[in-house]
């Protein structure tokens, strides 16, 4: 069953901005969250729908957003050529391009590095932390292109999680402007 948000604009709220007015209503949903929900259509106001998060409502404005229930996330193998830079027993360092997620959320389930690595035949990775990301020790946005470490095993995911904790690990990053 979808959540809904249902609420009748009151005087001190005439003039805010849509987005804010939910967000300090509701606890349970990110800004962003909000955000992404209305950009998406799940917003009417007066039976309107509305896909500014910048909305201004005004008093006696009926809202209403629907939550839609997440979609399952699988870790379906996805057939992407993943350009690995190293492997060995213990870790891989792939060059991920800019363009592909790193792994499941919301807009895309099935087709990121992880699922990527689903495909690969030596596809023992870690089991630490989040079980939709397997492996993942660290990761870069989306579109961002660069060279990411995935842990094979457990005690090399422990080891460099650790190095990353501690910024014992050296990064350098490049900025095209």
């Amino acid at each position: 069953m979808k959540n809904i948000i249902n609420l009748v604009v009151e005087e001190e709220l005439h003039g805010k901005r849509i987005d804010l007015v939910i967000a300090k209503k509701n606890d349970f949903l990110s800004r962003t969250r909000i955000k992404n929900l209305i950009i998406n259509g799940n917003l009417s106001i007066n039976n309107k729908i509305i896909n500014d998060p910048s909305k201004k409502i005004f008093k006696d404005d009926k809202v209403f957003l629907t939550i839609p229930l997440p979609k399952k996330a699988s870790l379906k193998p996805y057939k992407y050529k993943l350009d690995i830079i190293y492997n060995d027993e213990d870790l891989l360092v792939i060059n991920k391009s800019a363009g592909i997620s790193m792994h499941p959320g919301a807009g895309n389930y099935d087709n990121t590095i992880v699922n990527a690595l689903m495909d690969l035949n030596d596809n023992n990775l870690s089991n630490i932390g989040d079980e939709l990301r397997p492996g993942i020790v660290h990761r870069i946005d989306k579109d961002t292109s660069g060279l990411v470490v995935v842990a094979k095993n457990n005690k090399s995911h422990e080891n460099l999680s650790n190095q990353f904790s501690k910024h014992t690990i050296t990064r350098i990053y490049q900025a095209l402007i």
